[in-house]
């Protein structure tokens, strides 16, 4: 039996979104979506992670050749057209994996909570490693040692919201 309430059934039928509309997310909903991240548990309380909105064009197509790159997809977009990238980068103490895997958690429910499409993209780990995104993210203000956990892709889905399929059985033990 699952307990109803509106973030359970959020976190129910929350998908990835791989097809996007063209048009800006307000910057009043990029904020939103932001702020839950910040609000995700950290271990200790560090708060390791930190959230970059790229929502200039060009900051945006870089990232996303430089993660085709990366998969080795040529001049394909990895991030299907999504005009918001929320690069996730974390400081490197404690846990902060699990501190960013939470942030980046956050964010897919916020966003799905206020209508918008988003998807988790991997290779930020790779792409920030590179000498020209360390300088950017220099040029940020982040100095020390720091790792892409994700990019969160933001956006309005273009077409049918993914199905929800059934949950794989065996996923839970209980011991009594």
């Amino acid at each position: 039996m699952f307990v109803k309430n509106e973030v359970l059934e959020q976190m129910k039928s929350r998908r990835s979104v791989r097809r996007y509309k063209s048009d800006m997310v307000p910057e009043e909903l990029i904020e939103a979506v932001v702020t839950a991240g910040t609000e995700a548990a950290s271990g200790m309380n560090r708060q390791t992670p930190v959230v970059i909105a790229v929502t200039n064009k060009e900051i945006r197509d870089r990232l996303s050749a430089v993660n085709a790159e990366i998969a080795g997809r040529g001049n394909s977009d990895p991030f299907y057209g999504a005009p918001v990238v929320l690069a996730v980068v974390a400081r490197k103490e404690g846990t902060y994996i699990y501190d960013g895997s939470l942030t980046m958690g956050n964010m897919l429910l916020a966003a799905h909570s206020l209508g918008l499409g988003a998807c988790w993209i991997h290779r930020a780990q790779q792409t920030f490693e590179r000498p020209e995104w360390i300088k950017w993210l220099k040029s940020l203000g982040l100095e020390g040692e720091y790792e892409g956990i994700g990019f969160c892709i933001l956006g309005y889905s273009d077409g049918e919201e993914p199905k929800v399929l059934p949950r794989n059985e065996g996923r839970v033990i209980r011991v009594k």
